[in-house]
């Protein structure tokens, strides 16, 4: 019996080891609505921002992204559009690369639903990731090795923006991330039908129970998650929020 459970042990250690399951993705049900939902340990994973490919251009696709990845020894585990872009997919707002600053904090109001006051930043640190209020960002200053700005907030400590109604009748695709109150956990949710701001922020503060929580975009949300058969196409991207493990 020894024998054979030595055996066993060489034999499966002698197997690849698989890269750690970094996203737990499932589908959920809201107040009449579905929605996707992937849930990153931001403590533990590689969750990183990306705007362009080495010879400069926007990675456009969650694939090409994922194609690069592999040829480096890595694997694109779940990614999701991130903030919003220009016509030329460059970054509306604040945009930090592996500790880089690309673009400036946009901290006044504006058109569209970026300057739909309060908007906010989706901060990446060493072990944890905030979405942080652009005004409190501002104070506070954070040191971001990735970071992302869109709006508006969806909810900002533990209450739903102001400008959000119950009874708006404005449906699009949409999706945003939340985090908890210590940073360990991001939460990102697309939904599978047309909902409005109100709903889809109730989702985060309500059923989540996340204080925090950032409207990223609408019409052009996709996702990438493998696990879950979801690899979806579109129109090129800006910028894309992901996670990497190591291929081994």
């Amino acid at each position: 019996m020894r024998g054979w459970l030595a055996a066993c042990a060489l034999l499966l250690g002698a197997l690849p080891a698989l890269p750690a399951r970094a996203v737990t993705c499932e589908s959920v049900d809201y107040e009449r609505n579905r929605y996707t939902l992937c849930t990153v340990d931001a403590e533990h994973e590689e969750l990183r921002g990306f705007l362009n490919a080495p010879d400069g251009t926007p990675w456009g696709q969650f694939a090409t992204l994922d194609a690069s990845l592999r040829a480096e020894g890595e694997t694109l585990v779940f990614a999701m559009n991130g903030g919003m872009y220009h016509e030329d997919r460059a970054p509306v707002g604040y945009y930090v690369e592996g500790g880089e600053e690309a673009m400036r904090v946009i901290s006044n109001a504006g058109p569209g639903n970026f300057g739909l006051l309060p908007n906010g930043i989706f901060c990446i640190r060493e072990d944890r990731a905030d979405v942080i209020e652009t005004r409190t960002f501002l104070r506070d200053r954070p040191e971001c090795r990735y970071a992302q700005q869109s709006g508006p907030m969806l909810v900002v400590d533990g209450e739903l923006h102001p400008r959000f109604l119950p009874d708006s009748t404005s449906r699009y695709m949409r999706n945003g991330v939340g985090t908890s109150e210590d940073g360990k956990r991001a939460v990102f949710a697309i939904s599978e039908s047309a909902v409005t701001f109100h709903e889809f922020a109730s989702l985060f503060r309500d059923r989540l129970g996340l204080p925090q929580a950032l409207f990223l975009d609408g019409n052009v949300s996709r996702l990438w998650a493998p696990e879950i058969g979801r690899r979806d196409i579109g129109r090129a991207l800006g910028p894309i929020l992901g996670v990497v493990a190591k291929t081994e």
